[in-house]
């Protein structure tokens, strides 16, 4: 299952859309700004009966 989440660009402070792929349980990785094109380290969990829950979401600047 996946969901649309919703974030804050930590370089362009665009607000960008995301899929969180809720099976996945914990990742964390790094994905572009789809405005800027800068690098954000993406990390989220979820949890509850079936994944189906985002409990911690972060998106963070990475120094160059």
């Amino acid at each position: 299952m996946e969901i649309e989440h919703f974030f804050t660009c930590p370089y362009c402070w665009e607000e960008i859309s995301f899929v969180i792929d809720l099976s996945a349980g914990e990742q964390s990785y790094i994905e572009d700004c789809e405005v800027c094109c800068r690098p954000i380290q993406i990390r989220y969990s979820t949890e509850g009966a079936d994944g189906d829950e985002v409990v911690y979401f972060q998106a963070d600047a990475i120094d160059e």
